[in-house]
């Protein structure tokens, strides 16, 4: 018994220590995440919530233990009967939003007011938010010089992918996903060769891609295309459109294969500029090395900034989270 309220902090237990306070002291929820990504990305959803009343803490799934991702989050460690409302777990959604019910894991997210997701597919998806890249961009070269149009471009990315998302989706919800697995549909989705002079060149190479294997499934499926239409008026509804699929792709995916692509060369041409720039109003070569250093020292890597990236809040489909997130604390309690 010790060992269990040490490792997997039931929600009685919590509540029970929580009567044991004052009762000008603030009610504990504890918020399970998947792994230490995770942790600075719900803190800041979640303190969004917090009053006076009650506030989260953000943990991994077990301190005893090297588990981690969504299946220790929601049922090794955790189970559906420990969740409750000084306990909820906060996990991607992966897939399983799309599936709308069609697998247990998918059900349980969707229908247990304790557990919390992303609605997109993962938090990178969140933190490779288009509006935002630019504000990366300043973060990561202390450049605002603003030399390309990621909004336009991730639009015109999402636009060629979604036909092929829908196919990927479609054999996901019809149990064939081995015949398409999601690493072959991120495979054809890919960012090859990006050059920021001439973004047209790789797009028209994704394009051409997309098109030969949309083509490859509308032969090898013929009867699916009655499905199309009812299935995309229902991702519609889900909040998935044309110009946002980015943000239902898988999100390592996403971070590493196609954002990174295009923000590190990007970055580095900043970079240059600003280097430029202190040695052409340097007075002598101490000062130039000075500022140099100076700018250099003040620098971050693409990886960390993309990952610490918190200018999200704004897209339609994060005020789902925050609506589900209002209704448990509301329901559960406020009761």
């Amino acid at each position: 018994m010790g060992k269990r309220l040490t490792d997997n902090l039931s929600s009685l237990y919590i509540g029970a220590a929580n009567k044991l306070r004052s009762n000008k002291t603030r009610r504990k929820i504890v918020a399970y995440v998947e792994s230490y990504d995770d942790i600075l990305f719900w803190r800041t959803v979640l303190k969004a919530h917090e009053t006076d009343d009650y506030y989260f803490e953000v943990m991994l799934p077990s301190k005893s233990s090297l588990q981690r991702g969504k299946k220790a989050a929601l049922m090794n460690v955790l189970g559906e009967n420990q969740l409750g409302e000084n306990m909820v777990a906060c996990v991607d959604a992966d897939y399983d939003y799309m599936l709308q019910g069609r697998t247990p894991t998918s059900r349980m997210i969707l229908e247990s007011p304790y557990v919390f997701h992303t609605y997109v597919y993962a938090i990178e998806n969140y933190q490779c938010c288009a509006e935002s890249l630019h504000d990366v961009c300043v973060m990561v070269t202390l450049n605002d010089h603003e030399v390309f149009n990621f909004v336009d471009f991730m639009k015109i990315y999402s636009q060629i992918i979604y036909p092929l998302f829908i196919w990927s989706v479609w054999i996901y919800r019809s149990n064939r996903y081995k015949e398409f697995p999601l690493m072959d549909f991120c495979d054809e989705i890919r960012i090859d060769g990006f050059n920021m002079y001439s973004p047209e060149k790789c797009i028209e190479r994704l394009r051409h891609r997309v098109n030969k294997k949309v083509a490859f499934m509308q032969k090898h499926y013929p009867n699916a295309r009655h499905d199309f239409v009812p299935l995309k008026e229902e991702l519609e509804r889900l909040g998935v459109h044309p110009e946002n699929t980015y943000l239902f792709i898988q999100g390592h995916f996403l971070m590493n294969n196609v954002v990174m692509k295009i923000l590190e060369p990007i970055c580095a041409m900043l970079r240059r500029e600003r280097e430029n720039e202190i040695r052409q109003s340097s007075g002598h070569d101490k000062q130039k090395y000075n500022e140099l250093t100076c700018y250099e020292r003040s620098l971050g890597s693409v990886d960390t900034m993309l990952r610490k990236n918190t200018q999200f809040m704004s897209l339609p489909i994060f005020k789902k989270m925050n609506e589900k997130i209002d209704t448990f604390l509301t329901l559960g309690i406020k009761k």
